[in-house]
């Protein structure tokens, strides 16, 4: 049983620092948490799946390409059985059109290995009402589908 305690502290040791690192990244701290995931971490978000620690890098370098100044602030870290969960909110400013400012909120559930390693990085976040429906015309078409689902007024 402490062979286990131990494996789950080395576990929830990693997972707490690469959040730490997760909120305070920086362009110039990248290749840090670059340092902290496995050869074979696995990557995914609304828009992508990524595997392998280069294409992780390439994640958040695409980041910094098209946003200006982003930002994780990290509000709440917890462990579960097999997996822990980082809840964040991300801003920034997109470079680009339509140069809007971004301001999500999200959970990345996140797993390690033995050797302390992230070897998963998994974005939930709703990229239908915090991003689509907010650009200019693709937002004219998304809003009405997502009011279908908002419950009418009960009383």
């Amino acid at each position: 049983m402490t062979a286990v305690k131990n494996t789950q502290a080395i576990r929830h040791q990693a997972i707490a620092a690469y959040a730490d690192a997760f909120g305070q990244l920086t362009e110039a701290s990248l290749d840090d948490l670059v340092a902290m995931v496995s050869d074979d971490i696995v990557f995914t978000d609304p828009f992508n799946r990524i595997e392998g620690r280069s294409g992780f890098r390439h994640v958040f370098i695409h980041m910094y390409d098209t946003c200006h100044d982003p930002r994780f602030e990290i509000s709440d870290l917890a462990h579960g059985k097999d997996a822990s969960y980082i809840r964040w909110r991300m801003t920034a400013r997109l470079k680009s059109w339509p140069r809007m400012a971004l301001d999500f909120t999200g959970m990345t559930e996140v797993h390690a290995n033995d050797k302390g390693q992230i070897t998963a990085h998994y974005d939930h976040w709703d990229s239908a009402s915090q991003l689509l429906a907010k650009i200019p015309y693709i937002g004219a078409l998304i809003r009405p589908l997502l009011r279908q689902f908002v419950l009418p007024n009960h009383q």
